[in-house]
């Protein structure tokens, strides 16, 4: 779990300067959307000046154009109103010539002679059957006013527009024709519209502009517009440049706010001229630019977004990774483990500045070193060699491995390395990484506590030594005593007068059987104390109690009658047998037995009396509860002494404690050690003389239980 630290707070001046070089960018970025869209704007608009100024001069000289070819076509009319005028005029030669007018001049639909009454006298093409057809018609103004303006004013003279037929509309031209100064008709010309625009106004014209003609009431007389460009043409790429009078116009309707509005005068009567613009192709493709420069600009400002996340994000990652880099710095600074990272090569790619103190060298001295490593043991090069090639090959053990180093100064130390495999980030073994442990101090430590466990070994030694001689210095007082007594007494008895005596003979025959009988004993005394000091198993089998009791009875008998002691028995004879080492037992009870004696050496000799007794144990034993001497046997040794005084009570069974004279404080330790180990307890209590509230404090009761033989104990003894 990563330790979370405290980041450092930037100054506002600090944050402020970070903050003006991320902002410079987007502000440039914005500015030069502004910028764009200003120069846009400006060039839009400029644009639509020079539309609308060439607009203005395609509208004139279209106007200037038609003007241009009525007036051609009016001359000829003019000259053929002036054949008519001469007197000699030939019909046939007449309507030849008005044949070639009409069929040379598109825009003139027919030409109509009429006489000064306003009869028609000849019409190319011929009018129809019923006369005047655009005449007398709904909406169709007549061509008196023409005619009468024409004859008035001698001059040609303009017709208000009409309908010339279903789809065409146009106007009269009026020429008067004089003879010998008198009026002798009309000469009428009557143009249409729509031949006129479709004839007159050019193609490319046409493909920028709508041209109209309407007249007052804004109602259009004739149009031309755009010419659609057949797909044979668009394919073979010959474009607009097939000509006009290919089919209907097509594409995108004219601009209304694009517009320009000239008189057209002649013909007058209201007439105007209305030229309005198409949409040009380079609107379109100006505006898929700009949408175009629009998306690049606001791509460019996400991908300047995203790119500054990134830095940021970048910039975040990097400060953790310095502020996780010094913070793993200090931790490996503060290490006492050295580290040492090798390749799989076994050169040495990183340490720590704990290793180089370990060896004394420097990081610079050691990264790059391949094997023979500056620090092993010159005399241990094939043992390290052999390790450095176990761990290569992947067999370090993983309880670490134990060697030594040398410092620089040719110190030496023991370290303990724990080698696991460098994985780096995609999962690939790169190399090992070691640990190591200086670990002289506890290997010490380790030969000191061996040291002392070795002392501590000799010491024990020497105590079993010391607790077996005074063991045995206590225990083989009373039977060498005895061979002393026995082997002195036989002197005697040798020495006497009566030595050749049968009587003499037996009785050192007995005298020498008891010193043998003392003999083997202290043998077995010595045997089952160095087993007992050794800790060994007692060697258990039933034996009664009764008769451990009458044994040591008969061995204390003599220093109870040297010091005057009466010594009591209350032994039944049906008492079950216990389990326990005979000998032990009996050094049990002579310790106790003796202890009692010694105790009333200043008891009035009349007093002076011990009583040994065991019987089955019932009720509580001391300290214990009910129950508690269920199947034990419990020997009472009392003697009527001076008591055991209480600050003497809590250490009379500590080792060494005596309050004899030439006591060695070992009897009653190794009594209870002998008790316990046959499971029994062995305590004291103060006795008493006399019954109820006339009891005295009378001398000392040592008291010991011991189990009672079960068949159990018996197949553990045989074992």
């Amino acid at each position: 779990m990563p330790i979370p630290r405290p980041s450092p707070a930037l100054p506002s001046a600090a944050r402020i300067g970070r903050a003006v070089p991320h902002a410079m960018p987007v502000v440039a970025m914005l500015l030069v959307v502004v910028l764009l869209g200003a120069f846009l704007w400006l060039l839009q608009r400029n644009e639509r000046d020079e539309e609308a100024l060439a607009l203005i001069k395609d509208a004139l000289w279209i106007e200037q154009n038609l003007h241009f070819q009525l007036a051609s076509d009016e001359d000829k009319l003019e000259r053929l109103a002036e054949t008519l005028g001469r007197t000699d005029t030939d019909m046939r030669q007449f309507a030849a010539m008005a044949r070639l007018v009409v069929n040379t001049n598109p825009a003139i639909e027919r030409v109509v002679w009429l006489d000064a009454g306003g009869r028609p006298l000849l019409a190319e093409p011929p009018l129809p059957a019923s006369g005047a057809p655009d005449e007398n018609k709904p909406g169709v103004p007549s061509r008196d006013d023409a005619m009468r303006m024409a004859r008035i004013s001698g001059l040609r003279a303009y017709g208000a527009p009409y309908r010339i037929d279903a789809t065409d509309r146009g106007f009269d031209a009026a020429f008067p024709l004089f003879r010998d100064g008198a009026f002798a008709g009309t000469l009428v010309g009557v143009f249409s519209f729509e031949a006129m625009l479709t004839h007159h106004v050019p193609w490319w014209f046409a493909q920028r502009y709508q041209l109209e003609v309407v007249d007052a009431t804004g109602m259009v007389l004739g149009s031309k517009s755009r010419m659609a460009v057949p797909v044979a043409a668009s394919g073979s790429g010959s474009g607009p440049e097939a000509g006009p009078g290919t089919g209907p116009g097509t594409g995108p309707a004219p601009d209304p706010a694009r517009s320009h509005v000239i008189p057209f005068d002649p013909p007058g009567h209201g007439l105007a001229l209305v030229v309005t613009a198409y949409p040009s192709e380079s609107n379109v493709t100006r505006t898929v630019l700009v949408a175009a420069i629009f998306a690049l600009t606001g791509s460019a400002l996400w991908s300047l977004w995203s790119l500054r996340r990134h830095i940021a994000g970048r910039l975040r990652a990097e400060e953790a990774l310095r502020e996780e880099h010094a913070f793993r710095k200090a931790m490996e600074d503060s290490l006492t483990v050295g580290m040492r990272a090798r390749d799989l090569e076994g050169r040495i790619t990183y340490v720590n500045p704990a290793f180089c103190r370990m060896v004394g060298l420097e990081a610079d001295d050691l990264v790059g070193r391949g094997p023979p490593m500056p620090y092993w043991l010159p005399e241990e090069i094939d043992q390290a060699e052999a390790a450095f090639q176990d761990v290569l090959a992947g067999r370090a053990p993983e309880s670490g491995l134990e060697m030594r180093f040398q410092r620089t100064n040719g110190e030496r130390f023991d370290a303990l390395i724990y080698e696991a495999p460098l994985i780096d980030a995609n999962g690939r073994q790169t190399g090992w990484m070691g640990s190591v442990l200086d670990i002289t101090e506890r290997k010490r430590a380790e030969d000191l506590a061996r040291q002392q466990r070795e002392r501590l070994q000799q010491t024990s030694r020497l105590i079993t030594m010391g607790e077996m001689a005074s063991t045995l210095a206590h225990e083989l007082n009373q039977p060498l005593s005895a061979i002393a007594s026995y082997c002195t007494g036989c002197l005697n008895r040798l020495r006497s007068d009566r030595r050749d005596t049968q009587e003499v003979v037996t009785e050192v025959a007995a005298a020498l059987e008891k010193l043998a009988a003392q003999a083997r004993r202290a043998g077995l005394v010595v045997r089952r104390i160095h087993d007992f000091v050794r800790k060994r198993d007692p060697k258990v089998a039933p034996c009664s109690l009764a008769e451990v009791l009458e044994d040591c009875v008969g061995l204390a008998g003599s220093d109870a009658a040297r010091l005057g002691v009466r010594v009591e028995l209350d032994a039944p004879a049906d008492l079950p047998p216990v389990t326990g080492d005979r000998i032990l037992l009996q050094q049990v009870v002579l310790n106790l037995m003796r202890n009692g004696i010694e105790a009333m050496a200043r008891t009035p000799r009349a007093d002076r009396r011990l009583t040994v007794t065991v019987r089955r144990c019932a009720g509580t034993a001391a300290g214990g509860g009910p129950g508690e001497c269920d199947g034990l046997l419990l020997t009472e040794i009392r003697d009527h002494g001076c008591g055991i005084l209480p600050e003497v009570a809590d250490r009379l069974f500590s080792p060494f404690f005596t309050t004899k004279r030439e006591g060695m404080g070992m009897g009653l330790n190794i009594c209870r050690s002998i008790v316990e180990h046959h499971r029994g307890r062995l305590w004291f209590e103060a006795a008493m003389d006399g019954d109820g509230a006339e009891a005295v404090p009378g001398g000392t009761r040592f008291l010991f239980t011991l189990p009672v033989h079960a068949p159990d104990h018996s197949a553990e003894a045989a074992e």
